[in-house]
């Protein structure tokens, strides 16, 4: 009996757990939408701004300014900055940026530069910290639906570094957000910027559905459309300097659109990986169900068994 008391208490301890994963699944899924939400929120303001850009940058010739942003220098140090999670529970989205971070650092050191880590969330400052790397600046407890505050907190550390010649170019390695069950770190850099960067590209935009009673994504195209600006147009201030002033809002607002891919596929991640745990959880209490009640059918045929033997052998 203390064999069937055991394995009672197992099936129990397996369907709590299944409850709390299916609530973290389901908790995940709310934030893909908040993310999802904030995407959409913010597209106005980037389109916006791409259009201010490419307008400036066909009535300007950049090969012709100076801006801080803009300075290519040779290349001594760089400062990679690193966009992870604060918690575990999402498969191997962590793993994946911190591996590639590391990659990224070997690669750096075998062309003779140095570099830096600007560390965005607990699980890549409690790794690259016990390994004694190089780390210029750190960022933790972030909320999990970026803002554009966060996204401003993290352009001024690397514009400020940057600006004081501690990095000569500044590199973001984060999870670009591919679907549900598919992420991919990617490096991209953002200092110095680069006028071939600033023109409006295709974009696309993620949707979390429900479809079967499972949840999906889909996206979509996301195209803005930029129109030439008017050879009468006449600026207040001098192209150079609105441009001075936009090239900050531009690196910020890349900033939080490679937050906002990590958000989404840190969500992502974990809503596979508890999508999995509950899936395994119910095929574990139907093999612990199984394995119970054979040895309950096992126990009650010994004690007939027993009770069929003492009755021979009163007979």
């Amino acid at each position: 009996m203390a064999n069937l008391k055991l394995i009672r208490d197992r099936i129990a301890s397996v369907k709590n757990t299944r409850k709390i994963t299916e609530a973290m699944r389901l908790v995940a899924a709310a934030k893909v939408r908040r993310a999802q939400q904030q995407v959409l929120a913010t597209r106005p303001f980037a389109d916006r701004l791409a259009q201010v850009l490419y307008r400036l940058q066909s009535r300007i010739k950049f090969d012709e300014i100076s801006l801080p942003l803009l300075d290519v220098r040779p290349v001594q140090t760089v400062g990679i900055l690193v966009i992870s999670g604060d918690r575990g529970l999402c498969g191997g989205y962590n793993t994946n940026v911190i591996r590639r971070a590391e990659q990224r650092a070997e690669e750096l050191v075998q062309q003779g530069l140095g570099y830096t880590y600007i560390l965005v969330g607990r699980k890549a400052v409690q790794y690259f910290s016990r390994r004694n790397q190089p780390i210029a600046a750190q960022f933790t407890n972030l909320p999990q639906v970026p803002t554009a505050g966060e996204a401003n907190r993290l352009g001024d550390e690397i514009s400020s570094a940057f600006l004081a010649g501690s990095i000569d170019r500044a590199e973001l390695i984060y999870t670009r957000f591919v679907s549900l069950i598919s992420s991919r770190p990617v490096v991209q850099t953002v200092l110095p910027l680069e006028p071939q960067g600033l023109e409006p590209k295709d974009d696309e935009l993620f949707r979390l559905i429900i479809r079967e009673g499972r949840f999906q994504v889909e996206r979509e195209a996301a195209e803005t459309t930029v129109r030439e600006v008017p050879k009468e147009l006449i600026f207040e201030q001098e192209p150079t300097q609105i441009l001075d002033a936009l090239l900050p809002l531009y690196l910020t607002n890349q900033l939080l659109r490679a937050m906002q891919e990590s958000a989404a596929s840190e969500l992502a991640s974990r809503m596979t990986a508890m999508s999995n745990a509950s899936d395994n959880a119910v095929q574990l209490a139907k093999n612990l169900t199984l394995q119970y009640n054979k040895a309950r059918q096992a126990a009650i045929t010994q004690e007939i068994l027993e009770v069929v033997g003492g009755a021979a052998a009163l007979t």
